[in-house]
C-alpha cells in the first residue's frame, strides 16, 4: 500500500495570507454585547454560615475527663477512669445528621470505645440505638450545663 493510493494527494499548494488587523471597534462591539449577559438579575444571596468547629469547641471540651455516659448493657465495662471516653454524636436526622455531615455538636454525650462503637457501627436496631442515646443525653445535660455554667432547660 502506498500513500498516494491511501491518500489523495493535493494538487495546488495551501495558499498563504498575510496577518490582517481587525478593525478598532470590533472588539468594543462585542464586549458591549457581553457586559449585558453579566449583569445580575437579582441581588447575590447570602450563603448560611458553615458550623467550624470552634462554635462546638466548648461542648467537646465538656466531655473530656468524664465517665461513659452511653452504659450500654452487655457492651459497656463501666470503667470510671476509662481513657478512651470521646464525645459521641447523635445519629440522627432531628440531630442534623445526613449523608457524610455529623450532627450537631450540642448532641453530644460522653460514651467509651466500645459505646460510641456500637452506637455508630452496631448492629442495634436504630430505635434502641435512639433510646440508649436519649436517656444518656438526659442524663449529661444537667451536669454538662453546671460544667459549662448554663442553666438547664428545666431550670429556666
Amino acid at each position: 500500500m502506498t500513500w498516494n493510493s491511501t491518500f489523495k494527494q493535493r494538487g495546488k499548494p495551501l495558499a498563504r495570507t498575510g496577518f490582517k488587523r481587525k478593525e478598532p471597534g470590533a472588539f468594543k462591539a462585542q464586549l458591549d454585547r457581553n457586559t449585558q449577559t453579566l449583569t445580575r438579575k437579582a441581588a447575590m444571596k447570602t450563603r448560611r454560615k458553615r458550623v467550624t468547629v470552634a462554635d462546638g469547641a466548648k461542648y467537646l471540651a465538656a466531655c473530656r475527663g468524664e465517665p461513659c455516659y452511653l452504659r450500654v448493657p452487655m457492651v459497656c465495662p463501666l470503667n470510671p477512669n476509662d481513657e478512651t471516653v470521646v464525645p459521641c454524636h447523635e445519629n440522627s436526622l432531628a440531630a442534623g445528621k445526613g449523608m457524610g455531615i455529623k450532627g450537631s455538636h450540642m448532641r453530644t454525650v460522653p460514651g467509651c470505645f466500645l459505646c460510641h462503637a456500637w452506637l455508630d457501627q452496631g448492629k442495634a436496631l436504630r430505635v434502641e440505638k435512639g433510646a440508649v442515646f436519649q436517656l444518656a443525653m438526659a442524663d449529661w445535660e444537667p451536669v454538662r450545663a453546671r460544667k459549662m455554667g448554663l442553666q438547664t432547660q428545666e431550670a429556666a
